[in-house]
C-alpha cells in the first residue's frame, strides 16, 4: 500500500514533510521506500537518505531515479534494522499499517535512531471509508479489514491507533494531525487522474476482488461511482505524527 505518485496536486505526505524537523544535514530512514519519491523529496530538504525495501524491483526504480545523498537497500522491515551510524529521522509512508501489532515495529526500528531522534508516520485511517455507497458494500469492505486484521496482514484503522501504539513503544508522542488529500481523504467529487489510480489500485488488491467473489466488478465499479458524485464524502482520513526516541 505504499502509494505514492509524481502528481502536481499536493498530496498528504507532501504536506507532511513540511512538518519534519530541519533535514539540512541529518541522516534519515526511508522505510518502505518503494521507487524513491520521498527519498527524493527528503534528500531535495537536505537530507542524507538511506531508503530500505524488500521489493527489488521498487528498489531498482528508486535507485534509477540517481538521487543525490539517498541510497537504497533492501531489508525486511519485519526485523532489527542494520544500520550505522544511528539516524537522525525515519521516515515510514503507508508502510505502517503492514503492522498491525505497531509497537514492537516502532521500537525495533526506534533502536536504529539516536537519542532524540524522531519517527514520522503517516497512513490512511478507515481506507475504503467512502459514501454514498450501498450497505451491502459496507457491509463487505468491513468484513474485509475485519479479516486482514484479524490475520495479521493490514490494519486498515492504524492511524486511529497512532497514540496507542507510540506509548506502547515508549516513544514520545509530539503531534498528531489529519492531513487532506486529493485520493484518500476529500469530499465532492475526485479528481480524473485521481480515479484513475483508484481504478489500478483495485487490481492490485486481489483479496478483497476475491472477497467480493462474482460481485467484484459491481463492487469496483459502484465505489468508483460514489468517488465521483458530488455528495462523495469520505470517512477516511490521512494522518500523520511524529514521535521521538527518549
Amino acid at each position: 500500500m505504499h502509494v505514492m505518485d509524481d502528481a502536481t496536486t499536493p498530496r498528504a505526505w507532501q504536506r507532511a514533510l513540511e512538518l519534519l524537523p530541519a533535514l539540512a544535514g541529518r541522516r534519515v530512514l526511508d522505510l518502505g521506500c518503494g521507487d524513491g519519491l520521498a527519498a527524493a523529496a527528503l534528500a531535495a530538504r537536505g537530507a542524507e537518505v538511506v531508503g530500505q525495501d524488500l521489493d527489488e524491483a521498487r528498489l531498482a526504480a528508486a535507485r534509477a531515479r540517481d538521487v543525490p545523498r539517498a541510497t537504497f537497500r533492501r531489508a525486511d522491515l519485519k526485523l532489527d534494522l542494520d544500520v550505522e551510524p544511528a539516524a537522525d529521522g525515519l521516515w515510514a509512508c503507508y508502510t505502517a499499517a503492514f503492522f498491525p501489532d505497531l509497537a514492537p515495529a516502532l521500537r525495533r526500528w526506534s533502536r536504529a535512531l539516536r537519542p532524540g531522534g524522531w519517527i514520522a508516520l503517516i497512513e490512511v485511517d478507515d481506507f475504503l471509508g467512502h459514501a454514498p455507497l450501498a450497505a451491502r458494500w459496507r457491509e463487505l469492505f468491513a468484513a474485509y479489514a475485519a479479516e486482514t486484521l484479524a490475520a495479521g496482514r493490514y490494519d486498515f484503522h492504524t492511524g486511529s491507533k497512532f497514540e496507542r501504539h507510540v506509548a506502547r513503544a515508549g516513544l514520545e508522542l509530539e503531534w498528531i494531525r489529519d492531513l487532506p488529500d486529493p485520493e484518500f481523504a476529500f469530499d465532492g467529487p475526485i479528481d480524473a487522474a485521481s480515479l484513475a489510480s483508484w481504478r489500478a489500485r483495485w487490481q492490485r488488491m486481489p483479496l478483497l476482488r476475491a472477497a467480493a467473489g462474482a460481485a467484484a466488478d459491481r463492487v469496483r465499479d459502484d465505489f468508483l461511482a460514489c468517488l465521483a458524485r458530488d455528495d462523495h464524502r469520505a470517512s477516511a482520513r490521512v494522518r500523520a505524527c511524529l514521535a521521538r526516541r527518549p
